[in-house]
């Protein structure tokens, strides 16, 4: 249970669900046709989860002594897992997400992608021991990835599929895995924000940067809410634009996401401590996994 606490297995299992809802419920719905097989989609998902795991990994080695202020109770290294362990099993998971990487890309006839799994392992460990602690490059840097966690997704299985006579209906579903990795990519961006409010006393200690450190914890908090508004409007505006005739899928944003949302807002107008935070965090994690769900919706849709 403590390696699984270190990877932070939940974390891993929405990475998983996203990918395999767009596998078998997105490209299904349209139809389109993909280059990897189940076992190859089977072994792209171990590959990202290999690297997200890693990257926790490094991550929890880097911040023992930030995280011995911040969640004293919750520190895993040097306590019930040793260093020179998760040292061990961060060196397997990056070995095994590139090496499965390496043989995807050969097998969809695209060797020049393997690298993607490299810059991967690279960027979470530039984060981990640097990038971290400079002024919202972490958060951005967090963000892109997981966004990257549904893109690569598209890049492996739907990109190698295209012909000239069904590149209409792949540039759809494209399209509409880069709406998710959009919102992906912002909900996490507030949530590395709303963290950082969380973490401020150790992360000061340890010579971070962050904007709780740099604005102050009032202003961060105005981030947030002016960040969870462009939120609202922006789901509200791709429902609009995208959504219009489609009953289901309106009325699922509108009660699943926009609700959520909203109250999101109006508990980040006056968040002033700690329990504030964890709270918005809280609603952030269930907004994305409200967010991943829908799309199962897209063969309900287009049966």
């Amino acid at each position: 249970m403590n390696y699984l606490s270190l990877i932070r297995y939940q974390n891993l299992l929405f990475i998983a669900l996203a990918q395999v809802f767009i596998k078998y419920s997105l490209f299904h719905a349209f139809g389109v046709e993909t280059a990897l097989t189940d076992f190859s989609f089977a072994l792209l998902v171990l590959a990202t989860i290999c690297i997200a795991a890693a990257g926790n990994i490094i991550n929890d080695i880097y911040d023992v002594e930030i995280d011995r202020i911040n969640k004293p109770n919750k520190v895993l290294i040097g306590k019930m897992i040793s260093e020179r362990s998760a040292n061990r099993l961060f060196i397997i998971l990056n070995i095994t997400g590139v090496a499965i990487g390496f043989y995807l890309a050969n097998t969809i006839g695209k060797p020049g992608f393997a690298a993607l799994f490299i810059v991967f392992s690279a960027l979470l460990y530039l984060y981990a021991s640097y990038l971290k602690g400079i002024l919202l490059v972490g958060n951005l840097l967090i963000s892109v990835l997981v966004a990257m966690s549904l893109i690569i997704v598209v890049l492996f299985d739907l990109f190698p599929a295209i012909t000239p006579h069904n590149q209409a209906m792949q540039s759809v579903v494209f399209k509409i895995v880069m709406h998710y990795a959009l919102f992906a990519f912002f909900i996490n961006l507030i949530r590395e924000i709303v963290k950082d409010l969380q973490d401020i006393n150790g992360d000061k200690k340890g010579g971070m940067n962050t904007l709780p450190i740099a604005l102050g914890r009032k202003r961060t908090v105005s981030v947030v809410f002016i960040l969870g508004v462009i939120m609202v409007l922006g789901v509200v505006f791709y429902m609009y634009e995208n959504l219009y005739n489609e009953q289901i899928l309106l009325l699922y944003f509108l009660f699943a996401i926009v609700a959520p949302l909203l109250h999101f807002c109006i508990k980040a107008w006056d968040a002033d401590n700690p329990r504030d935070y964890g709270l918005l965090s809280k609603l952030l994690k269930a907004i994305m996994f409200l967010g991943i769900c829908s799309i199962l919706l897209f063969k309900i849709v287009n049966s």
